[in-house]
């Protein structure tokens, strides 16, 4: 794809999809984000769906990591090897990844991490390698969204049997989720949210 095309491409996502995805995430989030938590947000990214988070529910305050700290977060990042979550056993309310596992090269490792951390649960939005064509149509939509970001595109998207299986060897369950987020208006809906989408709470087994 030209430079001209892919220019074209963002100009138009970042006009009429980041803001509606930012907040109709967060609003999937907040019913999902345990009442008065202390919110480690992993891969914050420049923190625009934490702060959309924190104004509906004031009651939560979320800080973040990340792998590449990017100048002015509208929330405090902190750097970290995207490995080990700079955090004792047990020790934040709640674990936020939004849109990060697939980013990894071992999504159940760092699945595992959260756990480890998370006092009282683990709250995920991540996409479903699920349905005709899904992985051209989400490897789009990464390249789309954070490829001019200089965020690695490893692809590592799981079906759904393979997020049931890493949630319990991560000793998580689900306890609530949501599988139709309506991220995209019509037209666009039918290309980009179809089964590929999905947020859940998840709790220690």
């Amino acid at each position: 794809m030209s430079a001209i095309a892919l220019r074209m491409i963002d100009g138009v996502h970042e006009r009429y999809v980041v803001e509606r995805r930012v907040r109709v995430i967060a609003h999937h989030l907040s019913r999902l984000v345990p009442q008065g938590s202390d919110v480690l947000d992993v891969g914050a990214g420049a923190g625009t769906i934490a702060l959309s988070l924190m104004r509906q529910r004031p009651d939560i305050r979320v800080r973040g990591i990340d792998v590449l700290v990017r100048p002015g977060t509208h929330i405090p990042v902190r750097e970290f090897d995207g490995s080990r979550i700079p955090e004792a056993d047990r020790s934040v309310d709640t674990i936020l990844l939004v849109d990060v596992l697939h980013h990894t090269d071992d999504p159940v490792s760092l699945l595992r991490e959260a756990a480890r951390v998370a006092r009282e649960a683990v709250v995920i939005k991540d996409h479903v390698l699920d349905g005709w064509l899904a992985s051209q149509t989400l490897r789009f939509m990464d390249r789309t969204g954070n490829e001019r970001h200089g965020v690695r595109l490893p692809y590592n998207y799981l079906t759904l049997q393979q997020w049931k299986v890493a949630f319990e060897d991560a000793g998580l369950r689900v306890d609530a989720d949501v599988r139709r987020l309506g991220l995209y208006p019509p037209p666009a809906s039918w290309v980009f949210d179809r089964q590929l989408h999905f947020a859940a709470r998840l709790v220690h087994c």
